[in-house]
């Protein structure tokens, strides 16, 4: 059983930045795409980017495009998500995710794999 641990949230002003880390454990996902997904309260849980097992084919919303940039580490079986320019409707529980299949994909239900979420809080 593989186990995904989410950090770097918190709190922060809008037009800053954070940096958020997906931590495996358990098991090696290098061969199975990620995500990040994050949900607002009364929102649905959404797709803000996805990476391929290499990292060489990745999406991002296009709420957050320009904006966030989705990297992977397999040799230390992390992901990442770089935030800039945070505004406050970013502000979300974001998700770590991950598939059993390879491809990249922005489809909630087809991750079987996820994280508790960390806390992201944008202020205006």
């Amino acid at each position: 059983q593989g186990k995904l641990v989410e950090s770097g949230g918190g709190l922060v002003q809008a037009g800053g930045s954070l940096r958020l880390s997906c931590a495996a454990s358990g098991r090696t996902f290098s061969g199975n795409a990620m995500g990040w997904f994050r949900q607002a309260p009364g929102k649905e849980r959404e797709v803000v980017a996805a990476i391929n097992w290499s990292g060489g084919d990745t999406f991002r919303a296009a709420s957050v495009t320009g904006r966030f940039t989705i990297s992977r580490d397999n040799a230390k079986n992390m992901m990442f998500l770089q935030m800039t320019r945070l505004k406050p409707e970013d502000t979300a529980v974001y998700y770590c995710a991950a598939r059993e299949a390879s491809d990249i994909e922005i489809r909630v239900a087809k991750y079987e794999y996820w994280g508790q979420g960390t806390q992201v809080t944008v202020s205006s």
